[in-house]
């Protein structure tokens, strides 16, 4: 399917609009989980790592079905997996605030939310990178922006639903508060393609003619059928002998009593329909063998295969402080009455803060967006290295801000990401690279956890979070370095006749 040109405006500020929405609803609670965590420590009595599962599965699971995600999108369009992700969110919400144990949760609430989060999130940014191209980066900013809005609005609601309603209220009304996505999702209207495609025909001559070899003449199509005939007739003497004769001759009655123009009709689409079934299933194979060499040549590009790594490494040392700095500071024994705000709410609006300067930077042609992710990365690692040796309310919210912001950089990822391998292959790319992230979300936490229990204290598992993410932006750095010849503007050519995965452009 050949897209029209990005309008860059139009219907694409209603995609912005209700991309803003649909993900603040979706992100909401898995990215305020730190408040839930809290409370679920305190009903379980489970360790601190144990525990740490149910927000890291929330927030990464989605992003390691990352390339189902994207199939989905490509296969239905962004509007079916948008709807059907807030039926996803919703009950699993609900279902958590029926949960007995932790384990439990890893399923309503880690798996099942975080499922219908990843689906969402890849159709939001899909489409809107669809829709818009000189303003990709504000578009993008924009929408991405929501989830830190309900990052800051839900660290405070689910804490004040919390104290009135219980925690199995709070769920409840926060999984009913997440259908809301369903009217957002209608509103996503597939962009147009430059020329309208005929009428689809029926589903069994979707596949071209030439797929069926047995239409080159009608004397095959008998000689096949015949030889059929003859298999089966074969086949009956050979495993009843007695029964064979009788088998034959009321064979031979039956078809002498059909109609000769019926029957050679019948044949036709018995020998028509079995080699459809067998061309389209070695189609089918073929376009996952293109598909993984698709992969292999997307990985020779260095600027690409150092990504994966840094944005891996980014996540497992970087989404923690959201999760679990209320718990860092009631280990620090900082006195609730000194709490002027919740921690995570000034991570939230200050990603929000990030995300649009990040994204309106990410649109000045004279801003390499790839350095401005490298020093994103290089600022958190020092930042996360300063948390140990903040023991008051004010230097842990200054270090929330300052981490908060630079989380921001989610906004311009899948800028980074287009620029590197190019439009055409966003959703296949992004789709690898979204997986690697939520793997690192998945651990990041439980081992921050892990070392508090082994430790009984932070110092050292905060230490770790640093030196990962310094790590990936110093690859990420010598990857993107002019002496590689790695140009982040130009994709590597791919085989002839690859088959790319292309975002369906009708719901």
């Amino acid at each position: 399917m050949v897209f029209r040109k990005p309008p860059d405006g139009g219907w694409g500020w209603v995609i912005v609009v209700v991309s803003f929405f649909a993900q603040f609803l979706c992100y909401g609670s898995p990215l305020a989980v730190g408040v839930l965590y809290l409370e679920w420590l305190d009903a379980f009595g489970e360790g601190k790592g144990k525990t740490a599962w149910v927000g890291s599965l929330a927030n990464g699971i989605g992003l390691l079905a990352s390339p189902v995600c994207s199939i989905c999108v490509s296969s239905f369009g962004a509007r079916p997996v948008a709807i059907f992700s807030g039926f996803m969110v919703a009950g699993g919400l609900m279902m958590s605030s029926f949960a007995p144990n932790i384990y439990f949760l890893y399923v309503s609430y880690g798996i099942v939310v975080g499922l219908g989060c990843g689906l969402l999130y890849t159709a939001t940014v899909t489409i809107t990178c669809q829709y818009f191209d000189k303003h990709r980066g504000l578009a993008l900013g924009l929408i991405s922006t929501g989830s830190s809005v309900g990052l800051f609005i839900y660290a405070a609601l689910q804490r004040e639903l919390i104290e009135l309603y219980g925690l199995d209220g709070c769920l409840l009304i926060v999984g009913a508060l997440s259908l809301n996505i369903l009217a957002c999702g209608s509103l996503m209207r597939p962009l147009e393609s430059s020329h309208s495609p005929p009428p689809e025909k029926a589903c069994g001559d979707k596949v071209p003619d030439q797929y069926f070899v047995y239409h080159e003449k009608e004397k095959s199509v008998e000689e096949n059928m015949s030889i059929l005939e003859k298999g089966y007739v074969d086949e009956k003497c050979i495993n009843n002998v007695p029964d064979c004769k009788q088998d034959s001759i009321l064979n031979k009655n039956i078809l002498s009593s059909i109609n000769v123009n019926e029957k050679d009709t019948y044949k036709k689409k018995v020998v028509e329909q079995t080699n459809f079934c067998k061309q389209l299933a070695k189609r089918k194979w073929q376009l996952y063998l293109t598909y993984w060499k698709e992969t292999v040549v997307l990985f020779k590009n260095k600027v690409f295969s150092a990504l994966f790594v840094a944005i891996l490494l980014f996540d497992i040392g970087g989404f923690p402080p959201s999760l679990l700095m209320e718990d860092v500071a009631r280990s620090a024994h900082i006195n609730e009455d000194d709490y002027y705000m919740p921690l995570i709410s000034i991570i939230g609006i200050m990603t929000t803060v990030g995300k649009l300067i990040l994204g309106i930077l990410a649109d000045f042609k004279w801003v390499n967006t790839l350095y401005l992710y490298v020093t994103t990365l290089l600022m958190t690692g020092v930042a996360l290295f300063a948390i140990p040796f903040a023991k008051s309310y004010l230097t842990l919210a200054m270090l929330s801000g300052i981490l908060g912001f630079l989380t921001g950089n989610w906004s311009i990822f899948p800028y980074v990401t287009t620029k590197t391998v190019g439009i055409e292959k966003l959703t296949h790319a992004y789709g690898i690279l979204m997986f690697f992230a939520g793997l690192g979300n998945s651990l990041g936490p439980p081992i921050v956890g892990w070392f508090y229990d082994w430790t009984q204290e932070y110092d050292t598992a905060f230490y770790f979070s640093g030196f990962c993410v310094l790590l990936g932006g110093f690859l990420l750095l010598l990857a993107a370095l002019p002496c590689w010849n790695a140009c982040t503007n130009q994709s590597p050519k791919l085989p002839p006749n690859t088959y790319s995965y292309k975002v369906a452009s009708s719901a």
